[in-house]
């Protein structure tokens, strides 16, 4: 599980600067802002905030799942579609980044969907 939550060699030079702001996109449209990054090795991940596209809260994508960083644009682009982020399991709190089972049901989850 551990390449699920780092980036991709296509990703990691610009992921080493902050993305925080930059418009996320599924494969199938925006699905909001980054509002924080995690950059610990290992467990590197985005909190998105999808605005009122999920009912005002927010989702924690792997960093696996990046497949595009594009710093002129401000645009991190995600593999899966925006109904597959949708049914991750949910992220409740910052509490949920250092809970080991929440972040195991994410990766396993993403690793399910076979995009990574």
């Amino acid at each position: 599980m551990g390449s699920m939550w780092t980036y991709g060699p296509d990703s990691v030079h610009s992921a080493r600067q902050s993305l925080v702001g930059f418009t996320v996109e599924a494969a199938d449209g925006a699905i909001g802002h980054v509002d924080r990054q995690q950059d610990q090795p290992g467990m590197q991940h985005l909190v998105v905030d999808t605005g009122m596209w999920v009912f005002g809260r927010s989702v924690l994508i792997p960093a696996g799942a990046v497949t595009a960083i594009d710093t002129g644009a401000r645009t991190v682009k995600v593999a899966p579609s925006r109904e597959q982020i949708k049914a991750a399991p949910r992220f409740t709190t910052d509490s949920d980044t250092a809970d080991h089972t929440y972040l195991s049901a994410v990766g396993e989850y993403y690793l399910s969907l076979r995009l990574l």
